[in-house]
């Protein structure tokens, strides 16, 4: 394994290099041979080239976004789902590229058939690939080193990736840092819980020392200290965390994109809010939509508006409550709406009037909150953007994230804030509308 390791960054080069010239190669076929013959004014070389290359260009971009080249990092099935996705909508976006150039549509037949072909060369060499990734790099056994907090989440999501790590053992700081660094040795890696930070400094400089490879939970601090700039004014180097929040810039053109980007959204969803609509009464009866009192930046309250998924007076015994695993109060249209986040659809008009942004942290109620509040007293930094209809925790999180997670991802977006990176979260929104982890319920307690 540690001769392969030298490899591994050749190894999944070749991936991505296969991967991607077959998918431009069968491409390129079906322009020059299908495409090129029946436009009006076809291309020739250096023509064909460049309609290759933008192809290639727009493939890259989208598998980049949905990391369809993570191979060895996401799981099996979400990798190949990333790839689908991906030459899906580069395919779709080359279909209008070739019609906007022949100024007609033209039969997507080819396109269709070159879309299944595509399919089948993403599922066959993902599958052979990470087959073969998979004997080269087996599981890593790992030690976990934890503290006065319990880790059970932090397994919990590290044994459901058994294709890369293996937990041998659980081991409490209170063993010793001597002791402790006696029994790293004996493994391919280190898992550091929620530690006193000067344990953990001390097991972080020993691994460094021994490259060993190490895994941290982060605190809040490290999410802060992360996003700072480096100054070399003095010899002595600084990190410099402004923590001013958003410019002046950067919030006129973020609401300039909210606008824009709420309005087109209201427009091309409009027959599909009609037919939900429509659904919710024919299966319900009663209102088709519900608000509710959310935060949004600087702990301002409003009223969210959401399609309705539970029965009426769900919660008529005034306890606020997350929809937990097979929840009966979810109407049977509500788990459709809530499987694709559909319901969250009338908060374009919460954009529109300036309450949320496209973009931010998801809106809290504030009851949950001020509980929320008792035990991460950091949860209101949160509050520092506008509440978003997507988000960073969305995006990298799932319904079932705990609070402490979800702050440390928000945070790391208040942190980078940047328009590329609102871009790429608002393009990645549509991968985890598929995916059921990213949707689910808490489990229930009983």
């Amino acid at each position: 394994m540690k001769v392969a390791e030298k490899y591994k960054r050749l190894i999944k080069l070749f991936f991505t290099l296969g991967l991607t010239s077959m998918l431009i190669g069968i491409y390129g076929w079906t322009w020059i041979n299908q495409y090129n013959k029946i436009i009006e004014f076809p291309f020739f070389r250096r023509g064909n080239w460049m309609m290759i290359f933008l192809y290639g260009i727009l493939l890259v971009l989208f598998i980049s976004i949905y990391g369809g080249f993570k191979v060895g990092y996401l799981k099996k099935g979400n990798l190949i789902y990333s790839q689908i996705l991906a030459v899906i909508f580069t395919n779709v976006f080359t279909y209008f590229h070739i019609a906007a150039l022949d100024k007609h549509f033209l039969n997507p037949i080819h396109l269709i058939k070159m879309t299944l072909l595509d399919l089948l060369v993403i599922v066959s060499w993902t599958l052979i690939f990470q087959w073969i990734y998979g004997k080269l790099f087996p599981p890593r056994k790992m030690l976990l080193i934890s503290g006065k907090r319990s880790d059970y989440h932090l397994v919990e999501k590290i044994n459901s990736r058994e294709d890369k790590y293996e937990i041998c053992k659980k081991v409490n700081i209170e063993l010793g840092t001597l002791l402790l660094q006696e029994e790293i040795l004996k493994y391919d890696g280190i898992i550091i819980g929620d530690i006193d930070s000067h344990e953990r400094n001390i097991l972080l400089k020993y691994c460094f020392a021994n490259s060993i490879r190490t895994y941290c939970v982060p605190k809040i601090s490290d999410v802060l200290l992360k996003s700072s700039v480096e100054l070399n004014l003095f010899d002595s180097p600084l990190f410099l965390s402004r923590n001013e929040g958003l410019t002046f810039e950067q919030l006129f053109f973020k609401r300039m994109v909210d606008i824009i980007g709420a309005l087109f959204g209201i427009v091309i969803s409009a027959p599909l809010l009609i037919t939900i609509v429509l659904l919710i009464k024919i299966t319900d009866k009663g209102p088709a939509f519900f608000k509710q009192e959310r935060l949004t930046r600087d702990d301002k309250i409003f009223y969210i508006y959401k399609f309705r998924t539970m029965i009426q007076r769900a919660e008529q015994d005034g306890i606020p409550r997350l929809a937990e695993e097979g929840d009966p109060r979810i109407i049977p249209v509500g788990h459709f709406l809530r499987r694709l986040r559909l319901d969250e659809l009338p908060q374009l008009f919460n954009i529109l009037k300036g309450d949320m942004s496209l973009v931010g942290p998801r809106p809290e109620r504030p009851e949950l909150v001020k509980d929320i509040l008792e035990d991460i007293p950091e949860f209101a930094y949160r509050t520092k953007v506008k509440a978003g209809l997507t988000g960073y925790a969305q995006i990298y999180g799932k319904y079932n994230t705990t609070s402490y997670d979800k702050l440390k991802l928000d945070l790391t977006y208040i942190q980078n804030y940047s328009m590329l990176l609102d871009l790429k979260l608002i393009f990645m929104t549509p991968k985890i509308m598929f995916i059921k982890e990213s949707t689910e319920g808490i489990l229930s307690k009983k």
